[in-house]
C-alpha cells in the first residue's frame, strides 16, 4: 500500500514560505500531532532541509509514535527517534507545578545534542497562535533554549493549521490534542512509569470502546495511606457531554474494565469541554 504525500507549496501560506527561506536548514521537535506534523510537511514543501526528532519517553502513549512513524514514512522525511527516560530526573518525577520547564530542558536538551551532531544548528518545534503564551513554564523553556516555533511567528492558529492540513491530505489534520500522560498525575505526586503504563491501557481501550476527547485522571488511593509506590490508585474518567449517553449505555462494561488496573472509579462529567 503506497501511502505517500505528494506535498504541494500551494498548502503553504507566504508567511511560512517565508520562514523556510530564512532557515533552510532545521530540525524539528516532532511528536505526530496536528501542529509538528504539517510543519513537516511545510518545511518539505518548501524544499527546506529537514529532520524529524520524536524523543521516546514514558510520557507518551505508543500510537504517538506510531503516527510520527506514520507521517514521516508518508512524507519521505528523515527521522529519528530518541529513546530517553525522563523519570531519571529527580525533579521531573517528583512532578512539581513546574515539572513542565525541566522535562522541556531535558527533552529539548537532547533533541539539540542530538540535531547539532547530524549537522542542524537550528531547533522549530508546532506551537501555534493558539496556544496561551502567558508564563507557562513549557514555553518559559523554550524560549531560554531559543527553540523557533513558525506556526506561532507566522500568526497561524490552530483552526487555519487544521485547514491547512485538511488541504495537505494529512491524516492528523482533525486529530484530537493529547496532553503528555504526566498530566493525568496530580502535580506533587510522584510520577511512577507502572501507573503511567496502567493510564496509556485505560485510555487505548475507551477509544477503543469508540470514546473521544477524555482523559483518564489517576491519584493515589487514600485508604492506602501514604506515599508508597507500590500502593494501589483511583481513576477519575473525565469526560465530555456528547459522551454522557455513551457512558450510559456501557458503564457496567466501563467500570469493570477500569477496575482492572484501578481500586475505585469515578466520573467528572463537568471538567472537560469540547473546545479543550
Amino acid at each position: 500500500m503506497n501511502n505517500t504525500i505528494n506535498v504541494s507549496i500551494d498548502c503553504v501560506p507566504a508567511a511560512l514560505r517565508e520562514f523556510f527561506a530564512e532557515h533552510s536548514t532545521i530540525a524539528l521537535a516532532f511528536s505526530g500531532g496536528t501542529d509538528s506534523s504539517y510543519l513537516l510537511y511545510a518545511a518539505k514543501a518548501c524544499g527546506a532541509n529537514v529532520h524529524a526528532y520524536y524523543v521516546s519517553t514514558p510520557f507518551q502513549p505508543q500510537f504517538e509514535l506510531d503516527d510520527a512513524k506514520l507521517l514521516a514514512e508518508s512524507l519521505h522525511a528523515d527521522m529519528t527517534v530518541l529513546p530517553f527516560d525522563v523519570l531519571t530526573d529527580k525533579v521531573v518525577k517528583s512532578n512539581p507545578k513546574d515539572r513542565c520547564y525541566y522535562c522541556k530542558n531535558q527533552v529539548f536538551g537532547g533533541i539539540l545534542k542530538a540535531a547539532k551532531e547530524d549537522g542542524f544548528t537550528e531547533i522549530m518545534d508546532g506551537t501555534n497562535a493558539s496556544d496561551d503564551a502567558g508564563d507557562r513554564p513549557g514555553m518559559r523553556a523554550l524560549k531560554e533554549m531559543k527553540v523557533l516555533s513558525p506556526l506561532r511567528l507566522s500568526g497561524i492558529t490552530k483552526t487555519a493549521l487544521r485547514e491547512y492540513s485538511r488541504n495537505a491530505g494529512l491524516f492528523t489534520w482533525n486529530k484530537p490534542a493529547y496532553a503528555c500522560l504526566a498530566t493525568r498525575v496530580p502535580s506533587g505526586i510522584s510520577i511512577e512509569a507502572s501507573v503511567l503504563k496502567d493510564v496509556e491501557w485505560a485510555e487505548k481501550s475507551l477509544s477503543d470502546l469508540g470514546f473521544r476527547d477524555f482523559r483518564v485522571r489517576v491519584y493515589p488511593d487514600p485508604a492506602a495511606g501514604d506515599t508508597n509506590p507500590d500502593a494501589p490508585w483511583c481513576a477519575k474518567l473525565q469526560l465530555t457531554e456528547d459522551m454522557i449517553p455513551k457512558l450510559m449505555e456501557q458503564r457496567k462494561e466501563i467500570c469493570a474494565l477500569l477496575k482492572q488496573r484501578f481500586t475505585d472509579v469515578t466520573l467528572d462529567l463537568v471538567a472537560r469541554t469540547p473546545s479543550m
